[in-house]
């Protein structure tokens, strides 16, 4: 359903409509992030249940009960008729947008990316009106870092999918305990398969269910202990059915990484064992394997937690028992990076503060968009002092319930091509804090673009830095800049850099995490959420900020909300 909302998004955006193709947009979002099925929905309530979902208006919900009932949506059907191209394939293409789309098909009957390719490499797309060599050139290079990213999934994507898997599986009698291992494990920011171990005293049981899912598209093999299977979706799968003395040693194996492993099989040699995916042996006795810890403890380390087993010291560091105390996500006590689409909506705002409420942080900051970004309602100077009364009489609402939750006032500032913020520094310097971020003309040179982002964090009114590097895993590279210089003046001047907890940017990455936690650079980890249902991004920030090796105290989110704000905006105090 949200596949077909997406794809009718761009269809309309294709045919110049207003309004509706953000609509389908948020509403397709929404449906993806639910943690109850709409059909169930549908069953409890009806069209007034899905009516309730957030970005479902009655249209979209009647849409929604039409799949249901049909597995089909005429209108869809209708627009695809009219255009018959891959929308899905096509807009995974960085640059390659509705209007991009239309022409191409319009023009050249391009329907899928390998007629894009084939075209573009035969110098046909420079020919067309508004198209050029640069911009042919630029699809040329999107296709190619698409196919990079082809077959791996992103792990927003699959994780929720895991969690549901292991679920079922652990409901089936006989079933004592189920994990995954491999990149989910290691909370990789992409996928490309699922390798899940059980212990089951009846195997046959579990090999039936899990062959039987509905998600199972195909069979590849079926045993009594091991099975593999491909999703509908594309991931491949394997359930392995392991003895409980050799489960340690087997989850240790599986979950990797191959460099980690490696490593660690010398050691073994060394002490004269040898370690599979059976267990720790001393010639034909098995010394170790029912759980990974005593097998690290035999071969004289300490546990490493899977996210960084990645060889990248954490063996050496767990010989001497000095690995870090890596942040966990109930160390998180608020969330700096919220957008209440205040300019457009104002209910989001309370159905935000209660979201993060419920979680059970001491605050949450509300961080719109400002004016550059027009088709996010960016707010100005005006709107911004109209919000910052809404949320100074929500938060002495809050005093009067003799309620400690606190709600903050920010904003998500746009630095400009020659890194000025497109906001006074006026109306910046009545804010509680500023995260300035960069949303347009991503192509500079490496030195200017380092330049523009060293200018925004030189402004004293510039506290955070949202997604520094600019990517969408599998979908747009880094932008270029020397980040070993941005770490130098964001060091100086006490910028903070964002680990932005969206899966589809996971910016910073684990490196740049653990080359900022070195030099003494504070982070923050932000959902960036546009949507109640994306606060529990935060779990996919926590995941990559546990792989850059921080702790608690290297990311300010920890911390009160009293020594977050001394640390960062001393004009409050």
């Amino acid at each position: 359903m949200a596949k077909i909302f997406l794809e009718m998004a761009e269809f309309l955006a294709m045919r110049e409509t207003a309004f509706k193709p953000r609509a389908y947009e948020k509403a397709a979002q929404a449906i993806e992030e639910l943690k109850e099925d709409a059909a169930e929905i549908y069953q409890k309530e009806g069209l007034k249940g899905l009516e309730k979902i957030s970005g479902v208006g009655k249209g979209i919900a009647e849409r929604i009960e039409e799949f249901i009932k049909t597995g089909r949506v005429k209108d869809y059907e209708r627009l695809k008729k009219e255009m018959p191209v891959d929308v899905s394939g096509l807009t995974a293409v960085e640059g390659v947008g509705p209007k991009i789309i239309k022409a191409l098909y319009q023009k050249l009957k391009i329907k899928n990316i390998r007629d894009l390719e084939k075209a573009a490499r035969a110098g046909r797309l420079r020919k067309l009106p508004r198209f050029g060599e640069k911009l042919e050139q630029k699809i040329i290079k999107s296709i190619e870092f698409h196919k990079k990213s082809k077959g791996r999934f992103l792990i927003g994507e699959i994780l929720p999918l895991a969690n549901e898997i292991k679920a079922r599986l652990l409901k089936i009698k006989g079933v004592s305990q189920v994990e995954f291992a491999g990149s989910l494990r290691r909370r990789k920011e992409t996928i490309g398969d699922l390798d899940i171990l059980a212990i089951s005293k009846e195997p046959a049981k579990v090999m039936d269910y899990f062959t039987k899912m509905p998600e199972v598209a195909h069979i590849y093999a079926k045993g009594l202990t091991k099975s593999m299977v491909r999703f509908d979706f594309g991931i491949d799968a394997d359930l392995r059915v392991i003895a409980p003395e050799s489960f340690g040693a087997a989850l240790q194996y599986f979950t990797g990484s191959k460099d980690h492993n490696v490593v660690l099989r010398k050691i073994a040699v060394k002490k004269r064992y040898k370690l599979n995916e059976y267990g720790l042996w001393r010639g034909k006795k098995r010394i170790a394997g029912k759980n990974e810890e005593e097998i690290y403890e035999k071969l004289g380390r300490q546990l490493m937690p899977s996210e960084i087993r990645e060889n990248t010291g954490e063996i050496e560091a767990a010989q001497i028992r000095q690995l870090p105390r890596l942040i966990d996500i109930n160390d998180i006590k608020g969330d700096l990076h919220c957008h209440s689409h205040w300019g457009m909506d104002k209910k989001l705002i309370n159905e935000m503060i209660e979201a993060a409420i419920k979680t059970g942080y001491e605050y949450i900051g509300i961080s719109d968009h400002t004016k550059f970004l027009h088709i996010e309602h960016g707010l100005d100077e005006k709107q911004l002092i109209r919000q910052r009364k809404e949320i100074d009489k929500l938060n002495s609402k809050f005093q009067i319930l003799n309620k400690k939750f606190r709600i903050l006032h920010g904003c998500e500032a746009n630095i400009m091509a020659d890194g000025s913020i497109d906001i006074s520094d006026e109306a910046l310097a009545k804010l509680d804090y500023v995260i300035a971020g960069v949303h347009s003309q991503m192509k500079m040179p490496k030195e200017k673009m380092t330049e523009r982002i060293i200018r925004a964090m030189r402004n004293p009114n510039v506290d955070i830095i949202s997604h520094p590097t600019g990517r969408i895993l599998k979908q747009r590279d880094e932008y270029k800049i020397d980040f070993d210089k941005i770490l130098k003046i964001a060091k100086e001047t006490g910028t903070i850099l964002e680990i932005n907890a969206n899966p589809y940017r996971l910016d910073l990455n684990d490196q740049n995490i653990r080359q900022a936690k070195k030099i003494g650079v504070k982070m923050i980890i932000n959902s960036d959420a546009h949507r109640k249902e994306q606060l529990n991004f935060m779990e996919y920030g926590v995941a990559q900020a546990r792989r850059g090796w921080a702790e608690k105290e290297d990311i300010i989110n920890c911390w009160p909300v009293e020594k977050l704000l001394k640390f960062c905006f001393t004009k409050l105090f």
